[in-house]
């Protein structure tokens, strides 16, 4: 009996130890982050942009430039690094020109891709583009790498967020996303705009949709593809995020398009002496909803009047100091940016219900 009495003793002790020890592991435990994370990094006025989702799945649209000492391809992985990346799932590049895809040889001697996704052949055949292409094919080839072809409505393969192709190849949605469809009134007053010939035409375009948040990337896209998206209806709708197209290019961000998108917060992936051109800055400063818009690099071109103000500058002084922007994407839509240079962090709230 008394050996019997000492067991149950010691057994609820042992219980009341294990039962106090549960709240102490959980108060330790690190906290769960719920937010899509974007790392737009510094690639000199090119453009590479990393999505990493709360499960660690990860995709790069576009990869810089060639050469320059693999500058863009060590740049890309510490960005994989402080994300905790150790492989990239997708690699998407919106077209072949070398400022978006020059960089891809560069990028896989330095962290494995799983998939490359693009618009298909190359229509751009002269000079540095075609070399561009053939060494991508070669790439995919060497590494075992798949490839996905995609085209305007398909939704790429990832599980944590919904990607839908919206242009690509010069072609565009045939039929408005959900929500979207309404009449864009700014398309009566829309300049006409010349026809590209260039890969820039053929960008492929995505909407990413992580919860209620919304974000636009049409890569290089010009204006007359554009307005193919927007006009005379709006097809895309509304998002939260925009990563402004063709670094701030005259040649895209046609006031139709900013005003049927309508972005909270853009984000403009310039360099100093590339992009940030006077008329798109003003033309997604004119958009109906926009807060702020987040520069790469203080824009020559644009003089103070044409730039943002420097807390919302990661490289103010200079090409080379590589400071990045990271945008944390929360479910509800909120959104928090942090700029590497200052280290600051500014919160936007969660937009009405649409």
């Amino acid at each position: 009996m008394k050996q019997s009495k000492l067991l149950q003793q010691t057994g609820q002790f042992l219980l009341l130890v294990c039962l106090c020890g549960v709240p102490a592991f959980r108060a330790h435990a690190a906290p769960q982050t719920k937010s899509l994370d974007i790392y737009f990094i510094d690639v000199e006025g090119g453009q590479s942009t990393l999505f990493v989702t709360p499960g660690g799945e990860s995709l790069l649209i576009d990869t810089g430039w060639s050469d320059n000492n693999n500058r863009d391809a060590d740049r890309i992985a510490a960005a994989a690094k402080r994300a905790g990346v150790s492989k990239i799932d997708y690699v998407l590049l919106t077209h072949y020109h070398t400022d978006h895809a020059g960089g891809v040889s560069q990028l896989v001697a330095k962290i494995p891709v799983g998939t490359f996704i693009d618009h298909g052949p190359n229509r751009e055949t002269a000079g540095e583009t075609q070399k561009n292409f053939d060494e991508y094919l070669k790439v995919v080839s060497a590494t075992n790498a798949k490839r996905i072809i995609a085209k305007p409505g398909d939704a790429l393969p990832l599980q944590s967020m919904h990607v839908e192709v919206v242009s690509g190849d010069g072609n565009a949605i045939d039929n408005p996303l959900p929500g979207a469809g309404q009449p864009n009134p700014a398309c009566a007053s829309s300049a006409k705009f010349a026809v590209d010939p260039s890969e820039n035409a053929r960008s492929l375009g995505v909407l990413i949709t992580y919860g209620k948040a919304r974000i636009l990337d049409l890569g290089d896209l010009s204006s007359a593809k554009e307005l193919n998206l927007v006009c005379p209806n709006n097809k895309l709708g509304q998002v939260d995020l925009l990563v402004v197209s063709h670094h701030g290019s005259d040649y895209s961000n046609s006031p139709a398009l900013l005003t049927a998108i309508a972005p909270r917060v853009a984000v403009m992936d310039n360099g100093a002496k590339k992009g940030g051109s006077p008329s798109s800055w003003d033309a997604v400063h004119g958009s109906p909803r926009i807060q702020d818009l987040w520069q790469l690099h203080f824009a020559d071109a644009g003089g103070k009047a044409h730039n943002s103000s420097d807390e919302l500058i990661a490289n103010p002084d200079g090409p080379d100091a590589a400071n990045y922007i990271k945008v944390s994407v929360s479910p509800d839509g909120s959104m928090d940016v942090f700029n590497s240079r200052t280290t600051k962090t500014k919160h936007y709230a969660a937009s009405a219900p649409r």
